[in-house]
């Protein structure tokens, strides 16, 4: 049997170790060199990386994109998409949605990984049609979690229905690590029994649990795992290539890395790992094993934002607090999966209601929001007496959300007329309007500072 890699280095394993600060320059070098290794795919975009590009790295994401398929030719880029979402955390037009998959596929992704918070399929729909249009490959996943509402049941149920609406693979998509040896087994087989389809396994290190809960979907029949160069794993990150490529070959599957290749990666990026380490960004909090994740839930990215939120607000001591209160708050809310953005409505409360020293005293708009059926349909019931303070006498949605919103990438491109070069930029300002604006002045900024250092040379010479 044939096992296949997707490696994560450049987007969820430093999103999950170093909250995706890894900007183009630090691994431009390398890509030439990954593009020899035989991975199934690289994961390179969506996710946080094109909020940090904008927000942190003044990088344009989609050029970045752009640099990364003229490196790499000769493998697939993956990225992970919210669904309606979109790399957001809220949802957005059709227009928009289909807009934004159209652009990312010309841009040179080959494979999108969607997923909904919720497993809400009405908030897939768009996003997976425009996909299979314009000849990508749609990976649809499954928001794993554990919980009184889901069951094995459940997620082959699921599975089927994703196949029906034109899911290229089945990603089980364990944000959190919580996923055992057991579930693994058993799910992949569910799913297999259910679908015709690859299926790939995504999880974390966060509970220990990763690497022996890939070999038991592999041994189920999954088809892809992914995994990340052994420098940035671990922890909150994935299992390690290496290992994996090591274990799975010795036990007779037949996976085609080049391993020359794979090591002379792990040896690039160690020195990057080592100058995050001295420079603080990289916490070895989210370098080591916790069990205690088996209980609260909280994946990777979410882990290492928690830890950034309080060290900001100067309460780093109360974690444990926030970590207890966490799972109280996503049972309050019907037991949603811990992926964004529901793993940052639900941090973003837990924190709240451990600093205000009263639960719910303030409620994020994001809750509301969510509380009100502007995401999709809660996998559970919402505390009764949340939805009265959160909703007071407004009624809840119960249609698909996106269908009461007004067509939006048209207007939004004419009133940026003379600020936005071309229609990413119209998207990258829907996504994140405040940071875009800022971007787009300091790259305006740039520009007129090279004109007019040329123009100055240029009569210097005469």
């Amino acid at each position: 049997m044939k096992v296949q890699f997707t490696e994560t280095v450049l987007r969820d394993a430093n999103q999950s170790l170093i909250a995706t600060r890894l900007p183009f320059e630090k691994f431009e070098k390398i890509l030439p060199v990954m593009d020899k290794a035989g991975y199934y795919s690289v994961e390179c975009w969506g996710g946080a990386t094109f909020d940090s590009c904008l927000r942190f790295l003044n990088e344009d994401p989609w050029e970045r994109l752009h640099k990364i398929k003229a490196a790499m030719p000769n493998t697939k880029l993956q990225m992970l998409l919210r669904g309606q979402n979109l790399l957001g955390y809220k949802h957005y037009p059709d227009d928009v949605v289909r807009k934004f998959v159209e652009l990312s596929v010309k841009g040179g992704i080959d494979i999108l990984r969607i997923f909904d918070a919720l497993n809400d399929l009405r908030n897939l729909e768009v996003a997976v049609d425009e996909t299979v249009k314009n000849g990508a490959h749609a990976s649809i996943a499954i928001s794993y979690t554990t919980s009184p509402v889901h069951t094995l049941k459940k997620f082959a149920a699921l599975a089927k229905d994703m196949q029906k609406m034109g899911a290229g693979s089945i990603c089980i998509k364990d944000m959190a690590g919580v996923m055992s040896p057991k579930e693994a087994y058993d799910l992949v087989g569910a799913i297999k029994d259910a679908v015709n389809l690859p299926v790939v396994l995504h999880t974390h290190c966060t509970t220990g649990l990763a690497f022996m809960t890939a070999l038991k979907a592999v041994e189920a029949g999954a088809d892809v795992i992914d995994t990340a160069t052994s420098c940035f794993s671990g922890g909150t990150s994935q299992p390690a290539t290496e290992t994996l490529v090591y274990a799975l070959k010795q036990l007779g599957y037949e996976v085609n890395i080049d391993e020359k290749v794979m090591n002379e990666v792990n040896a690039f990026f160690k020195p990057i790992r080592d100058e995050y380490l001295a420079s603080g960004l990289l916490d070895p909090k989210v370098m080591a094993t916790d069990t205690q994740a088996l209980n609260y839930k909280i994946p990777g990215g979410m882990l290492s934002n928690l830890i950034s939120q309080l060290k900001m607000q100067n309460a780093i001591g109360r974690l444990e607090e926030v970590l207890v209160e966490t799972p109280r708050v996503r049972e309050d809310l019907g037991y949603p999966p811990l992926v964004t953005p529901m793993s940052q409505m639900v941090g973003v409360q837990a924190v709240n209601n451990v600093l205000q020293g009263e639960r719910y005293k303030i409620i994020g708009k994001e809750v509301k929001a969510y509380c009100r059926g502007e995401y999709g349909k809660a996998p559970g019931k919402i505390n009764e007496e949340l939805m009265k303070k959160a909703l007071g006498d407004e009624k809840p949605v119960t249609c698909r959300f996106a269908d009461t919103l007004e067509p939006e990438f048209e207007k939004t491109k004419a009133s940026l007329t003379g600020v936005a070069k071309n229609d990413e930029d119209v998207l990258s300002y829907i996504a994140f309007p405040q940071i875009a604006e800022k971007f787009f002045a300091a790259r305006k900024a740039a520009e007129e500072k090279v004109v007019k250092y040329t123009i100055e040379n240029i009569e210097e010479e005469k």
